[in-house]
């Protein structure tokens, strides 16, 4: 696969991503939901950590993480890089550009959303606001996709968790990580094309 193809599949991820956020973020507010299906909703909500809402706690956690993806972001290009002039698999090479764009999908948000955005709450939030809800390197990711496929109560017989309520799937999630689960789904399926031994 050449450099171009790669950035193509980039381009493409990053645009309906940040198409759908900001969508998303000016049509909606915080915890608005609409049901397409029982198992399928669009929800809004924003994450302010890692995966599934992980916060580093302290004053500077949220500043850490988001240095932490843009250094992230340099090793992952790096590796497309010398994949491409290694000629790897194109497996390997997709799946490297789909790991790409959905960090970098979520590094916009981080880095720019907090000074382009007023809050959303209780109100839809305004595109290059006068009044931003963060800082430079302070946004907040925004996530859409929910998907409670199992939404019951278990039994009280059940150990530890009985009697509780039980939903999966639960996480709520965007673009940017639907494509660097494919991704690791692609890597995991075709190993031994994308990682072929010599």
């Amino acid at each position: 696969m050449k450099l171009k193809h790669a950035f193509l599949i980039i381009l493409v991820i990053l645009i309906i991503d940040q198409w759908s956020k900001i969508y998303i973020k000016t049509n909606f507010v915080l915890n608005e939901k609409i049901e397409v299906f029982s198992w399928f909703q669009i929800l809004f909500i924003e994450n302010e950590g890692a995966a599934w809402g992980t916060k580093i706690p302290g004053q500077y956690g949220k500043l850490f993480l988001t240095l932490f993806r843009i250094v992230a972001v340099f090793g992952i290009g790096y590796w497309l890089f010398d994949s491409i002039k290694k000629k790897q698999p194109n497996i390997l090479i997709a799946s490297i550009a789909l790991i790409l764009a959905g960090a970098l999908g979520n590094i916009i948000d981080s880095v720019f959303y907090g000074v382009i955005f007023d809050h959303s709450y209780g109100n839809v939030a305004t595109l290059f606001s006068d009044n931003p809800y963060g800082t430079l390197l302070h946004g907040k990711v925004v996530d859409m996709f929910y998907f409670p496929l199992i939404d019951t109560q278990l039994p009280n017989w059940f150990p530890f968790w009985g009697g509780e309520r039980f939903r999966f799937f639960e996480p709520v999630f965007n673009v940017a990580d639907s494509a660097i689960s494919v991704a690791v789904g692609l890597l995991i399926i075709f190993h031994k094309k994308a990682f072929p031994k010599k």
